[in-house]
């Protein structure tokens, strides 16, 4: 560590030369224990909440529903998330966020204690996903001040490795929980992880960010900070392309949990261990895609590597609807999560490396503000559609349209984006 650092007690810039192993960076190993105990209980949820619409309405249109208003709540913070993040203390934002969804996850349970309460869940989802979009943008901008760009790729498959390790326990536990005390409890899980997520945070040493000269006089509005970051996307041939991308991509995709979950409840008649089981064994394609990530990124370069990953997960949904068996179901979801990592790794690197600190708030904002815009309408399109003409078609529809974005990628800047 720095003199600088012992001297005030801030993590030492990684970016000015000292580069240790990351399993060596104490701020780093804490701030890492504490995301992937908090995917540990979110990954509850991840199942619960859908078990809890599909157990009280029997309705996949109800649970597309609920996840179309997390989503649309979720964009509608994105719009303001960058410029708090960039103007506030980013460590007290991320523990802020982490108690108020403890708090708000924590109801559901209480309240489920008088019987179901769908009601409840359509105003407790927008606000914690509201919640979850301002922690999200935080923890990108700040995992660059905790290793330094050159290790920032190898930080993001080690986060995401770990966070779908965690994906693996927490969708085994939440179906069992599920199966013997109901959807509610595995909630409360989730609740109390955000708890102690809160907790390690508190215990991380963050950089100090450095401030731009244009940015230290007055304080532009909400919106100006938008389109600042907005303006950065359109400049940056590569991410102008991957935003326009990931738009269709999202709006296709953000439904699949909910197909997933209806398919193997209502078309194959399986119980909610089962549904945990088979999330459990998607997440080790998760696992897979992480730690293969930086390797493949290194050897085919970024184009490449993104192109592929978006036409596997299009030939892996494809195909979901048609599986007939639990097997089937698991290999297909591991396939399609495995390079969903491997893609989502990939760009977020990218906008980290090529991103000035001063704006990645903003930019990170404006990125999802403009990629998740359509899937909220996309989730109820889907869920709406499998309810009426089944799980087989849609998935079919789905996936090949996620094959075709990647071929269209190939006439794009993506297709020459380098090995860096």
């Amino acid at each position: 560590m720095t003199q600088e650092a012992r001297d005030t007690g801030r993590a030492p810039d990684r970016s000015s030369g000292e580069r240790r192993p990351l399993w060596r960076q104490r701020d780093f190993g804490v701030f890492w224990a504490a995301q992937t105990l908090s995917v540990l209980g979110d990954s509850f949820a991840l199942i619960a909440l859908p078990l809890l619409v599909l157990e009280a309405t029997g309705s996949i249109a109800r649970m597309g529903l609920l996840t179309a208003v997390g989503g649309a709540a979720a964009v509608l913070a994105a719009v303001f998330a960058g410029t708090v993040v960039d103007r506030v203390d980013r460590r007290g934002l991320l523990i802020g966020c982490d108690l108020a969804r403890m708090v708000l996850y924590g109801l559901i349970p209480l309240v489920w204690l008088l019987g179901p309460q769908v009601w409840l869940l359509y105003a407790v989802l927008p606000l914690c996903e509201a919640v979850g979009m301002f922690f999200a943008v935080g923890y990108v901008t700040v995992v660059r001040g905790l290793v330094g760009t050159e290790q920032l790729t190898e930080a993001n498959a080690r986060l995401n490795a770990t966070a779908a390790a965690a994906g693996v326990l927490g969708p085994l536990c939440a179906g069992v929980v599920a199966a013997w005390s109901g959807p509610a409890a595995a909630v409360g899980v989730d609740a109390a992880s955000f708890g102690v997520s809160a907790g390690l945070v508190a215990a991380v040493r963050f950089r100090s960010r450095p401030a731009d000269d244009r940015e230290k006089g007055e304080r532009p509005g909400l919106w100006q900070d938008l389109r600042t970051g907005v303006a950065f996307l359109r400049g940056q041939p590569v991410l102008r392309a991957l935003t326009v991308l990931l738009c269709c991509f999202s709006f296709l995709t953000l439904g699949l949990n909910d197909l997933v979950i209806y398919h193997l409840k209502h078309d194959l008649g399986h119980d909610d261990g089962t549904v945990g089981t088979v999330m459990a064994v998607g997440a080790l394609g998760t696992i897979t895609g992480a730690l293969l990530v930086a390797p493949v990124r290194r050897t085919l370069g970024f184009g490449r590597t993104w192109t592929g990953a978006v036409a596997v997960c299009g030939l892996a949904f494809a195909c979901l609807g048609r599986a007939g068996g639990v097997p089937a179901v698991a290999l297909l979801s591991a396939a399609f999560l495995a390079c969903v990592g491997m893609a989502g790794t990939c760009s977020m690197s990218l906008r980290q490396e090529v991103t000035p600190e001063y704006l990645l708030g903003r930019v990170t904002s404006a990125y999802w503000t403009l990629q998740y815009s359509a899937a909220p309408v996309g989730a109820a399109v889907l869920t709406w559609a499998a309810e009426e003409h089944g799980t087989t078609p849609v998935a079919l529809v789905a996936g090949t349209c996620c094959v075709l974005i990647a071929v269209a990628a190939l006439f794009t800047p993506v297709r020459r984006a380098g090995r860096a």
